[in-house]
């Protein structure tokens, strides 16, 4: 049991792989993908998300993704590859875990918004 945030985002990174983004947007291209974006609200209306991502904040991950919970969003189905990008990496790479803890089988962190925007991936308006 990790007994601090260095040894949970440790074990989060050793379970979810870190890819970059041009790999990202392959796979965004090849479709059957749910991309996550995992920060508060107000980071996303201040800076957009990226084309067709879902803002959920890192606080409500479980209540969405969860099918036996009355806050589930339909989204989130076990069989899509699901993309999960914050500000830097972190709360992504913890949401990742999560994700695969609840049985999400093809789970990615992506990394930050800024580097992600940065290398040509299409955002948008929150």
């Amino acid at each position: 049991m990790p007994s601090s945030v260095k040894e949970m985002l440790a074990a989060a990174n050793a379970a979810v792989p870190r890819i970059p983004p041009a790999e990202a947007q392959a796979l965004i291209g090849r479709g059957n993908i749910l991309v996550v974006d995992v920060r508060d609200p107000s980071e996303v209306q201040a800076s957009g998300k990226i084309k067709g991502a879902v803002n959920i904040s890192r606080g409500m991950l479980e209540f969405r993704a969860d099918p036996e919970s009355p806050f589930h969003l339909g989204a989130f189905e076990k069989d899509k590859t699901v993309l999960v990008y914050c500000a830097s990496g972190g709360r992504s790479a913890l949401s990742g875990k999560t994700l695969k803890d609840f049985g999400y089988a093809a789970v990615f962190n992506i990394g930050g918004f800024k580097e992600l925007a940065d290398a040509g991936l299409e955002t948008e308006p929150a």
